[in-house]
């Protein structure tokens, strides 16, 4: 999403410390913000809550400023103008904020963020990329851009089959 200077390859405290300061800066779960900083690392149990709670704010808050930097950096504006079913026109000046994202455009922008956080566990940047355009059993022979088609929605079914499909990668050794 954006969130983030870097990959976290260790959940620790300096992780999550940079993780609240990336959702204070997006204005995202600021109960939760303040939870964890009040709760720090003392109490593993309920800063695992905190974690899960976390974890679902942020599927539920799309935040364009963050994400348009970086997912235009790992997929490219080619192909994530041509997801979005957009123009490079406008992707530009929804990148530049010289126009705010509309909210239809935001929601798909932050489901390629999420699908594309979900790659990157088993994927590099070139890989992520070419995953959209690669034929999927799990999805009828179809790719994942043909699947989302041009005037989608994250709530469509084929957006569910597709997010599951990268989700499974988190879970399976294999694709």
């Amino acid at each position: 999403m954006g969130l983030l200077s870097g990959a976290i390859t260790c959940l620790d405290y300096s992780a999550l410390e940079e993780l609240r300061s990336g959702m204070a800066d997006a204005d995202i779960g600021r109960v939760f913000v303040t939870e964890l900083d009040q709760l720090g690392s003392r109490e593993p149990e309920r800063l695992s809550a905190l974690v899960a709670k976390i974890i679902e704010a942020l599927e539920q808050s799309p935040a364009p400023a963050h994400e348009w930097p970086a997912v235009a950096q790992m997929l490219g504006l080619d192909l994530l103008v041509r997801l979005l079913g957009i123009s490079l026109s406008s992707a530009r000046r929804y990148l530049s904020g010289e126009r705010v994202t509309p909210d239809a455009v935001a929601a798909r922008l932050h489901f390629l963020a999420l699908v594309a956080g979900d790659l990157t566990g088993a994927y590099n940047d070139i890989g992520v990329r070419r995953w959209f355009d690669r034929p999927r059993s799990r999805l009828g022979g179809a790719t994942p851009a043909e699947e989302l088609g041009q005037d989608w929605s994250p709530d469509d079914p084929a957006a569910h089959g597709v997010r599951e499909l990268a989700t499974a990668l988190i879970s399976s050794p294999a694709t």
